[in-house]
């Protein structure tokens, strides 16, 4: 039972906790120790509970979702904390970010989406459904940006510094093989970081990969 992923789900609306409860009832290592109907309650359940993961309705009565968030992390919490939102308000989805959210759901998600997310943040990583990215994409066109929340947002989109590697070499004219020699990996390795890349700046051609390079000052 060491891998399991203990949850407490936090929602005012009893039928959304039963609708995740359902969801997750098959799932052998998901489980859900605790539930929580406001933002008093979930930092209440978070204490003594000691969950893996907290999913979060981003609006509640007694503390926003975000203002739970904002509490958890300034008590050092490191819980994994989803949050759940009918909303794809750029707004909310930045705040939430901010305060220290690893992943941002919508209610409307699918199944294979809701479990894939869920097993992202477990294991380190963050997820954010819909067209959430293009919020974080969009953010960093913002010449009012600072270079240190630019680089919040470019961290949020997982451009690793390998990825920034092949970029640079992708724009000067390097195919797979010559990338692959150049930074002294396999050629297949070269392919799952170009399309990584790619897939992340959602661009189909090294054209649109140029321009969104130079827009968002990615090199």
């Amino acid at each position: 039972m060491s891998d399991t992923i203990r949850v407490v789900l936090a929602d005012d609306h009893v039928f959304v906790r039963d609708g995740i409860k359902s969801l997750l009832e098959n799932e052998a290592n998901i489980v859900v120790v605790g539930e929580a109907t406001d933002g008093l309650e979930a930092l209440t359940v978070v204490a003594s509970l000691q969950p893996d993961m907290l999913i979060l309705d981003i609006r509640m009565p007694n503390l926003t979702g975000i203002e739970v968030v904002e509490k958890l992390r300034s008590q050092n919490n490191l819980v994994k904390i989803v949050m759940l939102s009918m909303h794809e308000s750029e707004e909310y989805v930045l705040k939430s970010i901010k305060a220290g959210a690893d992943g941002y759901l919508l209610k409307g998600s699918s199944k294979e989406e809701f479990l894939k997310a869920l097993h992202t943040v477990s294991n380190g990583g963050k997820y954010f459904s819909g067209d959430i990215s293009s919020i974080l994409i969009g953010q960093l066109t913002n010449p009012t940006l600072t270079l240190e929340s630019k680089q919040s947002i470019e961290d949020e989109l997982l451009i690793t510094k390998r990825e920034k590697e092949i970029l640079k070499l992708l724009l000067s004219g390097k195919g797979n093989k010559e990338i692959a020699e150049a930074l002294e990996i396999s050629k297949r390795t070269a392919e799952v970081h170009r399309f990584n890349l790619m897939k992340k700046l959602k661009v189909k051609n090294l054209m649109e990969l140029s321009n969104k390079a130079t827009e968002f000052s990615l090199l």
